[in-house]
């Protein structure tokens, strides 16, 4: 059976001053996997999944997400598209000006269908629900951003990007910034959301914990594109030096050898 492709970029060029960051770089991701993107500073980890989610434009290429291309869209239907995804961002990127409840409830009121209104009481319903889906309690919804711990931001930042039901879910380093004990319980929380929500996920990370927890197949971005895509033990077998800096260390040797097939 052939697999539903859901995010796909094709020969996908991205330069800045003179600098090719990308060049003819290719990736797919299938319908309810995880993907994780590792590369080195400067690899265009980050740049390559702002382009998929339409805040940077390429050079070069196209990006397809749910079977369109997202640069050629405009107006009402890039609406609607935007409509079928969440970003989690490195630092949550919550409004500082707006408490929790209202961050979460953002999305509902400016990303609705054009010309539905969502009732406050349904608004209401939908952020309660949600903060209980990444486990912050009630009471959580009237503090502000700066009033969290980073673990609680990041979970208030999870619960907007998935207030409108998305099927794919974006996150660019959810774990910057927490200790270890708060990013492996967001480990825990992304599985279970997955399983919860049959999302698709892309992540982009540098913590092997997470990649050995979360990912279903790992994609190594580096020399302009992605020079390997498969498991994490594929990966980490791949020779090359960034492979050797990030596996093959005391600590990530440990992770590779508690994987069943390593």
């Amino acid at each position: 059976m052939t697999r539903e492709i859901v995010v796909e970029v094709e020969n996908l060029c991205t330069c800045f001053d003179g600098v090719w960051v990308h060049r003819d770089l290719d990736l797919s991701m299938y319908r309810g996997e995880v993907l994780g993107i590792i590369g080195g500073s400067g690899s265009g980890k980050t740049v390559l999944m702002n382009q998929v989610i339409g805040l940077l434009k390429p050079e070069s290429g196209r990006v397809k997400v749910l079977g369109e291309n997202v640069h050629e869209l405009e107006g009402p239907q890039v609406r609607l598209l935007r409509r079928r995804w969440g970003v989690l961002f490195q630092r949550g990127a919550l409004f500082s000006a707006f408490n929790v409840f209202d961050n979460i409830a953002f999305p509902l009121r400016e990303l609705r269908k054009d010309g539905e209104k969502i009732e406050e009481k349904s608004i209401y319903e939908l952020v309660q629900l949600n903060l209980n889906m990444v486990g912050l309690k009630q009471e959580d919804a009237w503090k502000y951003p700066a009033e969290l711990s980073g673990g609680m931001n990041k979970r208030a930042a999870l619960a907007r990007a998935l207030a409108l039901e998305a099927e794919l879910l974006f996150l660019d380093e959810p774990g910057t910034g927490l200790d270890p004990i708060s990013a492996s319980d967001l480990d825990n929380l992304f599985i279970e959301i997955r399983k919860q929500l049959q999302l698709s996920i892309l992540l982009v990370t540098h913590d092997l914990n997470t990649l050995a927890a979360v990912c279903d197949r790992v994609a190594l971005l580096e020399e302009g594109r992605v020079l390997i895509i498969g498991t994490l033990e594929e990966v980490a077998r791949f020779d090359h030096p960034y492979v050797k800096r990030f596996f093959h260390h005391r600590r990530g040797e440990e992770i590779l050898r508690s994987l069943p097939t390593y």
